[in-house]
């Protein structure tokens, strides 16, 4: 070779080196691009499940002071992000199919945007007057025009970031399924948080402002997604190739999309039944609501794990040990201790919920129909809450829906240990779930006639029960008996004596009952008596439960100057109108209720009588207490009473600062305000306590228990008495039965804007 040849493909050869340089580092670019990939997606999805499941409670409480503080404000929220949830993966499904990836990062970029239009928000009582009646249409639009555009944004990440990775040349992207564990992780430490951290140390608009600070740094995030997507293209991520891969999978059938839809309806029915059972009678309070959606959750987390085959074997096994004994104690009503039934409702809830979404996991398809599985798995969940929260008030006038979720569970149930016959159907499988729906139903009968104690029906009731747990390994028999032993409950038990009446609203299951001996009507909201009338002529007049004249009510009626001497008399809370029975002649009494199908009651003679006898002295307002009172002239009345109660809790936004300031501006400078705060849950005293130093009011409280002589028809109450001055309070200053309300130092002061529950909290 000469030197000329040499010189003439000497830059050949150096462009061969350059060429080989060039492509080495393009694979050491391609391999740190792939290795950021997989922990990008993760923290981004981390981030949106972290973002959604902080702004479900914040908003929630939010709108809980403006709608009487319910457990049905929470069901309401709930559906509202199932429904915006199902429409961002609706979104996300629709785009998977008919948008290439670069024109879906290019659409989602802008998506993201869009939520800087509404950051930060914030929901403040007096800033929204809801309507009369139900409101739960228009706490739907409210949430709508308020969080509804970022909780969307976020909704859709699960399904978009999931996909992007799968249209990648990503080695993650063959199944990336493992991304909604990081998603749940997020879910999991907002729920976490938010009772124990942010909402005990953080007021509503502080919240709402680091939030917003959160939304940000989530689109940095997303955004860093989009660009790895677009420059990390799989040959997934052609249309036409995508088509061709969903065309061949010819697995997802109707039935299968049926059966998807049915495994995420269950375990979102029950999380809302359960949710409702605990908050009914402690405070409907994020707290109480974080619990069992953060179990919800943790078995999504386990369903689509490492361990999700293990775990839905010692679910099985455990399902019948814990569903035997709900059932029994559903229908005994046995809800004492509560920490125990806690434990029992949860642990049951939580073992069907994961026996339901390992079954479902174990039933996803290949990653050309991940938006659409996620999409059909939503429905399913939005379903459940529309079941729960729209339909079951509709359909039914008790709580059914809750036991018939877990009937339901039951029978998707498949034992870990199976019966040798359970796949031969024969008449037994019929017969027996008959046989115990059957003595189920004679068994009530029986002991309703009778009157029957706990202790009776609790030891006739475990008899079909238990023959429901020996066919624990047969899943046909066992699920139809505890649904069997379920309908055969919910038609035939009545413990509490003839059932006269019976409705449900947006704020609460009502009935009307006559004992078995035929002497009271009661009136009871949820769990709790609201309210009892003697049906003897001559008691006919009596004051009767928590109001007994001997009592602590009784007592601050006959001492405090402005009360019986008063003209105009305020009660917060009507339930059956007992209060009523106290009105002097000259005296008009104003009562603020919230549902109007307790003022129906109220002043229905057949039922209870108090109202009528008060006649014009006494009206009722129709709405929340604290919007009324609003409307009502200043120092307007001698007295008021609290006496507002949902079940056996006392909606937390009548106490507050604001809501003392507000019943103090309308009385009278020497008027009292007495407080109704029996609670076997919460220890209020001490917050009132807080509140009326903050005001500089003088407190007095008796805690008045059962005794020696003590009356019939009489409850054990506990009350407390508030007075500018000792003056204002008379002689309870010098009653010993009343004793100085006293705040201790680390009392934390509720606001509108903060509140601490677990301060307060006895699960004894």
């Amino acid at each position: 070779m000469d030197v000329q040849d040499f010189a003439a493909r000497r830059p050949t050869a150096l462009e061969h080196s350059f060429d080989d340089r060039a492509a080495a580092a393009a694979a050491v670019t391609r391999t740190a691009s792939r290795s950021i990939v997989v922990p990008l997606f993760a923290a981004t999805m981390f981030a949106s499940g972290l973002l959604l499941f902080l702004v479900e409670p914040m908003v929630a409480r939010m709108v809980l002071p403006i709608l009487g503080g319910v457990p049905m404000v929470w069901n309401g929220c709930v559906v509202f992000f199932q429904i915006v949830m199902l429409a961002g993966y609706g979104y996300a499904f629709g785009a998977s199919r008919w948008l290439s990836l670069k024109q879906h990062v290019v659409l989602h970029a802008a998506l993201l945007a869009a939520p800087a239009l509404v950051l930060p928000f914030m929901i403040a009582p007096g800033s929204v007057t809801p309507p009369a009646g139900n409101p739960l249409g228009w706490l739907l639009l409210l949430l709508a025009t308020t969080i509804g555009l970022p909780f969307f944004v976020l909704s859709t990440s699960a399904s978009v970031f999931q996909h992007w990775l799968s249209r990648t040349d990503d080695p993650a992207a063959k199944d990336p399924y493992f991304l909604y564990a990081a998603s749940n992780l997020g879910c999991l430490l907002a729920l976490a948080s938010y009772p124990t951290m942010v909402e005990t140390t953080l007021t509503l608009s502080q919240q709402a402002r680091f939030w917003a600070y959160g939304y940000a740094g989530f689109v940095v995030l997303a955004a860093g997604c989009g660009v790895m997507a677009w420059r990390r293209p799989g040959v997934r991520s052609v249309p036409a190739e995508a088509a061709r891969e969903r065309a061949s999978d010819t697995t997802v059938t109707t039935m299968r999309r049926v059966r998807w839809t049915m495994l995420a309806f269950i375990p979102s029915s029950l999380m809302l039944g359960v949710t409702s059972y605990i908050s009914t009678d402690i405070a409907a309070v994020p707290l109480l609501w974080i619990v069992p959606l953060a179990l919800y959750l943790l078995t999504f987390t386990v369903a689509f794990g490492r361990h999700a085959e293990k775990a839905g074997g010692v679910a099985a096994r455990a399902l019948p040990l814990l569903v035997v004994p709900l059932a029994l104690f559903m229908a005994t009503k046995v809800s004492a201790p509560l920490t125990p039934i806690l434990f029992l409702h949860l642990g049951t809830f939580f073992v069907l919920a994961l026996t339901c979404h390992t079954s479902l996991a174990n039933d996803r398809p290949g990653a050309s129909h991940l938006t659409e599985f996620y999409f059909w798995m939503s429905f399913g969940g939005m379903l459940g809450g529309m079941f729960n929260t729209l339909a079951s008030p509709l359909l039914f006038k008790s709580v059914v829906e809750y036991p018939l979720a877990v009937a339901l569970a039951c029978l998707f149930y498949r034992p870990s240990a199976v019966d040798p016959s359970a796949n031969r159907r024969g008449m037994i499988d019929g017969v027996l779930p008959v046989i115990v729906g059957v003595v189920t139903a004679v068994a009530l009968v029986l002991l309703n006639a009778r009157g029957a104690s706990l202790a009776p029906r609790v030891e006739f009731l475990a008899i079909p029960v238990f023959v429901a747990f020996t066919q624990r390994r047969n899943a046909r028999r066992f699920g139809w008996s505890i649904a069997a032993f379920f309908a055969a409950v919910l038609m035939f038990n009545n413990a509490d004596g003839q059932l006269l009446y019976g409705t449900r609203t947006f704020f609460g299951v009502y009935r009307v009952n006559e004992d078995t001996k035929h002497r009271y009507h009661g009136l009871a909201h949820g769990t709790t008596l609201h309210g009892l009338q003697a049906l003897a002529p001559d008691r006919r007049s009596e004051a009767l439960t928590y109001f007994h004249a001997t009592g602590p009510f009784g007592q601050a009626w006959r001492a405090l100057p402005r009360a019986s001497s008063g003209s105009n008399i305020a009660v917060v809370g009507l339930g059956v109108g007992t209060l009523a029975n106290y009105a002097g002649p000259a005296q008009r009494w104003t009562f603020f209720e919230i549902d109007p199908a307790i003022e129906s009651i109220a002043r229905t003679s057949s039922y209870f009588s108090f109202m009528d006898q008060c006649g014009d002295r006494c009206h009722v307002v129709i709405g929340d207490a604290r919007i009324s009172l609003t409307k009502v002239p200043e120092q307007g009345y001698d007295l008021l009473v609290l006496d507002a109660f949902s079940s056996d809790s006392i909606p937390m936004h009548l106490l507050t600062r604001e809501a003392l300031s507000l019943y103090l501006s309308r009385i009278k400078p020497d008027g009292a305000i007495v407080m109704h705060i029996s609670n076997r849950h919460l220890r209020l005293a001490p917050v009132i306590a807080k509140m009326a130093a903050s005001e500089g009011l003088v407190g007095l409280q008796e805690v008045d228990l059962i005794g020696p002589n003590w009356p019939e028809g009489k409850n054990a109450s506990h009350w407390i008495a508030l007075g500018r001055t000792r003056a204002d309070l008379g002689r309870l200053v010098d009653d010993p039965r009343w004793t100085p309300l006293v705040a201790a130092p680390s009392t934390p002061l509720w606001t509108d804007d903060f509140s601490n529950i677990l301060s307060v909290l006895d699960l004894r």
